[in-house]
């Protein structure tokens, strides 16, 4: 699925309020942003319409609010914004009713304002349709840019293009550029790591890519139940019982593709200074637990990474965020910044590893959606995206 959208390139803004959806769903403790990516990640899209001479309506959600709740306001996101734009972005006091569209009237070429929290209202996860149609009251020119939240069809991300022309943004055209590539049109050879607690979450992500890969890494709890398929003792580490007879199936029929560890980092608890140690994976005593994937597998996985031409990581090798289980994560990371081939980092936790290890600078890209990317790497329909105008 290559964006057959029309995208901000397609289409001239000047003069026109246009609504803009982004993934602004950042960690915040105490008010205080802990990681600013995603915002950072809608700069362009955001710069390029306010050099149009666009006025910029921005819009998104943050957490799970149940109806208005302060802590998760946006004016933590508005703060930073203007730190970063150089320029006042104000917070709004809602996102839709008569004073949001006359502070929208009144902006002039150039402005940028932020609404308040799409989620205050439980119409936007409704996907109501009045609602949608309050939101694109305040425009003329809808663009979509939250790649996070793509695979949700919600008011503002799928309902509003229904009443606004809609466009994507220069993020999810970024995204679908490098997941749409490393999907349809590989450089081999190809390799997908896929690590992880539950092999339930990646059903439909092994099914989809195995055809396509050359190799298939698993590591993570998951590679736990696939170990088990091969018939090895696996003590009390993490066992999916209902997914078994699919583990066993692809062990089965996909052994010449499926790459899995030969040694693991086990240990009697999950804590911080537990006592750890490294054996065969046919070796895991019946009192313990797998943690992470050992130095011979995480030797032989990064070698795998560093040879391959496209290469497309989701999810950790082990539960990286204990420093003696977070050796598996750290390799496929360095892996994956030595590595001379395209290199897709697919959101979530290992988006969150990569940043925290100090490599989400040397890899091609880290996706800003850890569901979206998921659901996009099974071959699924993203609603937010299927919503905008064809080329």
């Amino acid at each position: 699925m290559t964006l057959n959208k029309k995208t901000l390139r397609d289409a001239s803004f000047a003069h026109q309020r246009v609504l803009v959806r982004c993934d602004f769903n950042v960690p915040l403790k105490e008010g205080v942003i802990s990681d600013d990516r995603r915002i950072t990640e809608a700069l362009p899209t955001i710069l390029a319409l306010r050099d149009q001479g666009a006025s910029v309506i921005l819009c998104s959600h943050l957490g799970r609010p149940k109806g208005v709740t302060p802590e998760f306001s946006l004016w933590p996101v508005g703060d930073r914004l203007t730190q970063l734009l150089g320029t006042q972005v104000d917070l709004l006091p809602d996102c839709v009713g008569p004073e949001v569209e006359e502070r929208c009237q009144e902006l002039q070429p150039g402005d940028v304002i932020l609404l308040e929290n799409v989620r205050f209202h439980p119409e936007e996860e409704a996907n109501d349709p009045e609602f949608a149609r309050a939101l694109a009251r305040l425009a003329q020119a809808y663009v979509n840019d939250a790649f996070g939240t793509a695979h949700r069809a919600h008011a503002s991300t799928e309902g509003v293009a229904h009443f606004l022309p809609g466009v994507a943004g220069l993020l999810i055209e970024k995204e679908l550029k490098y997941l749409g590539e490393a999907v349809e049109n590989p450089e081999r050879p190809m390799v997908a790591i896929l690590g992880g607690a539950k092999v339930k979450d990646k059903i439909a992500v092994i099914e989809s890519l195995l055809p396509k890969v050359d190799h298939l890494l698993i590591g993570g709890g998951m590679a736990f139940t696939f170990l088990k398929a091969q018939g090895h003792e696996i003590g009390k580490s993490l066992f999916d019982e209902s997914n078994f007879e699919f583990a066993q199936k692809v062990v089965r029929e996909a052994s010449s593709k499926i790459v899995l560890p030969s040694d693991v980092v086990i240990t009697p608890e999950l804590k911080p200074g537990a006592v750890i140690s490294t054996v065969a994976v046919n070796q895991i005593p019946a009192d313990q637990l797998g943690a992470d994937i050992g130095p011979e597998s995480q030797a032989r996985f990064a070698k795998i990474v560093r040879e391959a031409k496209t290469s497309v990581w989701n999810g950790p090798m082990g539960v990286f965020e204990i420093e003696e289980f977070a050796g598996g994560t750290r390799a496929i990371a360095q892996a994956m910044a030595d590595s001379g081939g395209t290199t897709i980092v697919g959101g979530g936790d290992s988006a969150a590893a990569i940043e925290q290890l100090g490599f989400a600078d040397r890899v091609s890209h880290v996706s800003t959606g850890g569901g979206a990317s998921l659901e996009f790497l099974e071959g699924k329909v993203l609603p937010g995206i299927a919503a905008l105008q064809d080329r």
